[in-house]
């Protein structure tokens, strides 16, 4: 099987608007959760989110922007950071064959913004005022087509919908592909922007928001006993993998390996996990099992962890009954800084997960200041934790609505002679 190995990193998010600032932000322990002061935001019982720390759109041609839903705003701006942090540049000469090339870039929910934003035109200024790119903005796919044709992606481009797994979704097919011969390089993550009235009122009215306004920074808190729903966060993040052989061909940095992905299905509830957690278990094992890697093996985990009451409870069940009594694997939930991105959370989860292993620290979960009983699970709590020396392996989880699961492993890179040519490239 041929090994994977990722190259690039880029993100935009309410931490930060490049991967540095919003590592930076997470090992300080820093929440990018806040009151909105929009207007609409003013008399809804949920009044807070994770918005973006840059504006996408100003990293942007002004034409080109204002034909991009904002979601693909993000995704351009993140792709073309883990494009260059590559190595590349548009229109380069020793870009990579763009038959060779694919893109796999997930959302959960698409083009949102731009399609409530017509229907108001339609419904206040009449059908000759709506937009001719309408549909081109709010198609799940813009975000992936976008990238796709801003670096010439021929291989394939692939936009899978999974809620919130959408993008460690993502990252699963593009591995499939990569391993298969399909493609040499792949362009991989998601992208979410629905910070809008509708979605803050329609999870509201599901109980699954957290409602403390006055305290917004301290409302994402997993695993604490006084969790009251999550945040909505905004934003997107990419990673570069490729082919070993492509890496050592053109002397890559390499940040560490696309080892292993698993995909389940609770087929339970539509928005409710299994409280059993077996299908979060499937995923995880299926994950471990396609590294080549015992349970033991995992030295950290990135978990969903969204600061609702019953789903992370159940996926802490499901870590220490994979893992076993006496894993030490490091539990983080970042989503106590950075909101929940959606379709775009595994993906910038899977981005911090592969620099936790190249740094050997862990960020801390935030706000957990009463740990729910019986866990079991060791969580980072307040401050980024060590990891030890050697080759390390990670877990990140993703669950979505609709009983979605995907768990992705990533690894240190082994550092054999050949091997290490290319990664200290």
């Amino acid at each position: 099987m041929r090994e994977i190995v990722i190259t690039g990193l880029g993100a935009t998010t309410p931490l930060g608007g490049s991967v540095p600032a919003t590592w930076a932000a997470l090992l300080a322990g820093r929440s990018g959760v806040s009151r909105l002061t929009q207007d609409w935001a003013q008399d809804l019982p949920c009044q807070i989110g994770a918005q973006a720390k840059a504006d996408p759109a100003e990293n942007l041609e002004p034409s080109q922007a204002r034909h991009l839903d904002r979601s693909t705003q993000f995704a351009l701006v993140a792709a073309l950071e883990a494009w260059a942090d590559a190595g590349y540049g548009l229109g380069d000469a020793n870009q990579t064959d763009p038959d060779r090339l694919l893109v796999a870039i997930g959302s959960g929910i698409g083009g949102l913004n731009s399609l409530v934003s017509n229907w108001d035109v339609l419904r206040d200024r009449g059908p000759r005022r709506v937009s001719p790119f309408t549909i081109p903005m709010l198609m799940a796919n813009a975000p992936a087509a976008n990238v796709g044709l801003a670096l010439a992606a021929r291989a394939g481009v692939h936009s899978p919908v999974s809620a919130c797994a959408s993008s460690n979704e993502a990252i699963a097919i593009a591995l499939d592909q990569l391993r298969w011969g399909r493609a040499d390089i792949a362009v991989i993550g998601g992208a979410e922007a629905v910070i809008h009235p509708l979605p803050l009122v329609a999870f509201g009215q599901m109980q699954a928001l957290s409602r403390r306004n006055d305290e917004p920074e301290r409302a994402s808190r997993p695993w604490d006993a006084d969790r009251d729903g999550f945040v909505i966060g905004e934003g997107a993040a990419i990673l570069v993998a490729e082919t070993l052989e492509h890496a050592r061909a053109r002397q890559a940095r390499i940040y560490g390996t696309l080892a292993g992905a698993g995909v389940s299905a609770d087929s339970y509830d539509i928005v409710q996990p299994d409280p059993s957690g077996a299908g979060q278990r499937r995923a995880m094992e299926k994950a471990i099992a396609d590294a080549g890697l015992a349970p033991g093996d995992i030295a950290h985990v990135n978990a969903h962890a969204t600061s609702t009451p019953q789903g992370d409870t159940t996926e802490a069940r499901s870590i220490r009954t994979v893992l076993g009594e006496r894993s030490e694997a490091v539990v983080t939930g970042t989503k106590s800084m950075t909101g929940h991105l959606l379709g775009a959370a595994g993906a910038l989860e899977t981005v911090m997960t592969v620099l936790a292993l190249r740094h050997r620290l862990v960020p801390p979960t935030i706000n957990l200041d009463t740990p729910e009983p019986s866990l079991a699970i060791d969580i980072a709590a307040g401050a980024p934790r060590p990891l030890p020396a050697g080759d390390l392996a990670a877990l990140n989880n993703s669950f979505g609505f609709g009983g979605h699961n995907v768990a992705i492993v990533v690894t240190t890179a082994h550092m054999t002679a050949d091997f290490e040519t290319a990664a200290n490239g």
